[in-house]
């Protein structure tokens, strides 16, 4: 038996990156997966990967995490396939450079309503559906720049942050109704995924960049999508059933520093 055997999750931005690596282990561990991203043929491509090993484990659907319709869409999805969900992770997320002097407020605003937002509209709208399956396991993945700043990510920093303190007060809703569902927030450090290339911008020797980044790192390297997804698997799976409403930080030691 899986880790997660017989369980439906719903893993938003899984078509590349930690969604795409959450997705696979989660389907290795016995889950049903539903990838969902706002790059559909990407998803789709993810979706039929999984299933040519693991036949039947992955379908997906295009998503804007940021539209309040799309999240209504796919719940009803969710329930007309599966009748149910067990694991909700909200991945999808966007990353943003520029101190509180230089950014716009279109691009503040965006970057809330990516890494935000969505996180909020995807627990309002699943939980209902969750609590009717009988409980389970909101992952909502934040960042360690949820907890620690840097000067010129105003709008990153402060969605993240967000979402670190939303997922404790959904877990103290969830724990006060009794409905069987946890909430607990990922904070990853640097990870070796599409998201850095906004970091490291453009026409940038991308290689040298991340080598930069990792010697701010204690243990002396990014991080891997795979880290990632196996804490999200230990927070999906009931090995952490009285674990709800905290941070699970994957950082390679920077944030005791």
């Amino acid at each position: 038996m899986g880790r997660v055997e017989n369980k439906t999750a719903l893993v938003t931005g899984g078509a590349q990156g930690l969604g795409a690596a959450i997705a696979v282990l989660l389907a290795a561990e016995g889950a049903r997966v539903l990838l969902t991203d706002i790059n559909a043929d990407g998803a789709a491509s993810q979706a039929a990967a999984l299933n040519t090993t693991l036949p039947g484990s992955a379908v997906s659907l295009s998503h804007d995490v940021s539209n309040e319709a799309d999240w209504v869409a796919v719940v009803a999805e969710l329930d007309n396939r599966y009748g149910g969900l067990d694991i909700l992770v909200n991945n999808a997320g966007i990353g943003a450079i520029g101190n509180v002097e230089e950014i716009s407020l279109d691009a503040w605003r965006h970057v809330h309503a990516v890494d935000l937002d969505s996180v909020f509209l995807g627990c309002k709208h699943a939980i209902p559906l969750m609590a009717a399956s009988g409980g389970g396991s909101i992952i909502n993945i934040s960042s360690i720049s949820g907890i620690i700043a840097g000067h010129n990510m105003a709008a990153y920093n402060s969605a993240k942050a967000a979402v670190r303190h939303l997922s404790k007060s959904i877990a103290l809703h969830c724990a006060r109704a009794g409905n069987g569902i946890r909430c607990n927030s990922v904070h990853p450090a640097f990870t070796d995924t599409p998201i850095l290339d906004g970091l490291v911008g453009p026409g940038a020797d991308r290689a040298a960049a991340l080598s930069k980044l990792s010697r701010q790192i204690p243990l002396g390297r990014l991080g891997r999508p795979e880290d990632v997804a196996y804490a999200v698997l230990y927070l999906a799976s009931d090995e952490s059933a009285f674990v709800t409403g905290t941070e699970l930080v994957i950082d390679g030691g920077i944030s005791a520093m």
